[in-house]
């Protein structure tokens, strides 16, 4: 009898021991990130967001934080508003302070917060958006707390937030001044800036902040991973998805958006979603990553990268082939039910 309690009681330590190392191995693998976005800018946004949170349903990431780039306290407020409805109300925001706002451009976001104004369809987390931290800030906060090496950045609009919290100096949070602080703790800048095309242009996220963008990619640290213009060009995203495979919600924000954007139905670029995707899937991506190079911003704007074995900014390209692959990848994963509606 005492020899099948004490077998019972192996057998029982050993389950408990497996368990524990696999959701110790799992742990260990979840990327931590934090996204820097101009929500309300472009539609993209919202798609890329919707990713960062099925990432988040899959156990791939942990979203550290949500700063907003664009210069509107609505973009701030949609952006609660989707952590909300996904589920992840607690995950905190940075606001931006005399950030970039681009007037004559149509702002979803302020057609989203208007249209829930008056309808209070959906619910908010933050009691008062304009007491959240400056961006910059928010950032030094979260940081200071990562494990070395550990956290991945993903900024998919202007290079503001960034360029601020490089020149940052020591806080309440840390005793490092930015340029330190994001050496020591940020493993990954990826970003959707720029352009190599055969004809090439300043592309939208760099020309209206180009000093924070050229003092980013000059001052960052660590390894930067650039999708340009060209890829999310390729990868058009349709507008009949958004159309048919949400139905199952009486109310979606991502199809609500949408629709406040652009007339619709419309297909988009997926831009942003690329920069997402890159971290999410690294391991069997479409993508193709360059050798290793230097990127660099001029005075107008416009992009240029030269390889050099010892640098460490590397640029994104997609092959043909593989553009119809990535399309249905994005639909397949963005149409997915948010793991907070699953039954």
């Amino acid at each position: 009898m005492k020899n099948l309690i004490r077998s019972t009681y192996l057998i029982l330590f050993l389950t408990v021991f497996q368990f524990s190392a696999v959701q110790a191995q799992k742990k260990q693998k979840m990327e931590l990130i934090i996204f820097d976005t101009d929500m309300g800018n472009d539609i993209d946004d919202v798609l890329a967001l919707d990713m960062l949170y099925k990432y988040a349903d899959q156990g791939k990431i942990k979203l550290l934080g949500i700063m907003n780039n664009k210069g509107s306290a609505y973009s701030t407020r949609l952006i609660d508003l989707l952590s909300t409805w996904y589920g992840y109300g607690k995950v905190p925001i940075g606001k931006i302070e005399s950030g970039v706002l681009i007037d004559d451009y149509a702002d979803y976001s302020k057609n989203m917060v208007q249209l829930n104004d008056s309808t209070n369809r959906y619910k908010y987390s933050v009691k008062q958006h304009d007491q959240l931290l400056p961006a910059h800030e928010l950032y030094r906060k979260i940081l200071a707390k990562q494990a070395d090496g550990s956290v991945t950045v993903v900024s998919v609009g202007f290079s503001t937030n960034l360029a601020r919290l490089l020149q940052s100096g020591p806080d309440k949070y840390s005793k490092l001044d930015g340029k330190a602080l994001v050496a020591k703790k940020v493993k990954l800048l990826s970003i959707m800036a720029g352009s190599f095309g055969d004809k090439k242009r300043a592309e939208f996220n760099v020309i209206h902040d180009i000093p924070a963008a050229r003092y980013t990619l000059a001052n960052w640290p660590g390894e930067i991973v650039l999708s340009p213009f060209e890829v999310g060009k390729q990868v058009v995203y349709p507008g009949a998805s958004i159309q048919e495979d949400f139905q199952w919600a009486t109310h979606h924000p991502l199809v609500d958006a949408y629709k406040r954007y652009r007339p619709f139905p419309y297909n988009r670029p997926t831009w942003d979603l690329t920069s997402v995707y890159y971290i999410g899937e690294k391991e069997n991506s479409l993508l193709d990553k360059s050798k290793p190079g230097i990127l660099t911003i001029n005075e107008q704007g416009y992009t240029d990268f030269v390889e050099n074995p010892q640098a460490i900014h590397y640029v994104l390209s997609i092959q043909k082939q593989h553009i119809e692959p990535l399309k249905t990848y994005f639909k397949d994963l963005i149409r997915q039910k948010p793991k907070a509606y699953r039954k």
